[in-house]
């Protein structure tokens, strides 16, 4: 059977004293090894949710548990979101005074990994994404597509297995696009990791293994798309 990795429910999210409600009660699982689109208008509350499950904010209502803990009572949601979580967003976050193999090790600072093993560790990841040429370069010198592969890398540092993406290919071109994407769908792939991400492309949303609609802070559609499937436990 399939382990639960997150499950929701009635989850709310209000900003400005209540005025804003992007989160109406979503009701939600999501299984070890899924690969999960979360689609729909600007506004909808799919960043948000996305917020709330790498621990970023916290819900204002509702239940929200991850592999059977409540997670907003974990007691160090710090190393939850450095250890148990990788991060990618449209905007790629990278500091500009690190190379790329330093941009990298910037999560293995919570860990114990000692310097030589950090550097290690950062090379080999950014050689998985295509980049081994390039551990040197400051992100002003590499281009967005392998900026973005630079934050890729940076998501699996600490062996994460669950990965949460937030429009990662939204400031790309379409061809740098499509790479990042075939990068992002093999990696999970080979290491077995949960995705879920947020995208406004149905193209996307069709290589995932479900597809979570959103509308006016509410789920309005859950799913399965028949051309990927989870990854078995």
């Amino acid at each position: 059977m399939s382990h639960c990795v997150f499950e929701g429910v009635g989850v709310k999210k209000e900003y400005d004293e209540g005025q804003v409600q992007a989160l109406r009660g979503a009701d939600f699982r999501i299984d070890e090894g899924e690969f999960v689109a979360v689609v729909g208008p600007s506004g909808c509350g799919k960043s948000t949710l996305l917020q709330l499950l790498g621990a970023l904010d916290r819900p204002d209502g509702g239940t929200l548990h991850y592999r059977g803990a409540s997670l907003p009572e974990l007691p160090d949601l710090a190393a939850y979101r450095a250890r148990e979580i990788g991060f990618i967003f449209q905007a790629f976050h990278l500091l500009p005074t690190f190379t790329a193999i330093e941009n990298v090790q910037i999560p293995m600072f919570e860990t114990n990994r000692s310097v030589a093993e950090r550097k290690q560790r950062a090379a080999e990841l950014l050689e998985a994404v295509g980049l081994g040429q390039r551990l040197h370069h400051f992100p002003a010198k590499l281009s967005g597509g392998e900026r973005q592969r630079v934050a890729i890398a940076r998501s699996l540092a600490n062996g994460s297995s669950v990965l949460l993406a937030d429009e990662p290919t939204g400031n790309l071109d379409s061809e740098n696009a499509r790479l990042v994407m075939d990068l992002i769908v093999r990696l999970r792939a080979e290491r077995a990791i949960t995705l879920v991400l947020v995208t406004h492309d149905l193209g996307i949303a069709r290589q995932a293994s479900r597809v979570i609609e959103m509308k006016d802070g509410r789920i309005v559609s859950d799913q399965l798309n028949a051309p990927a499937h989870p990854i078995s436990t």
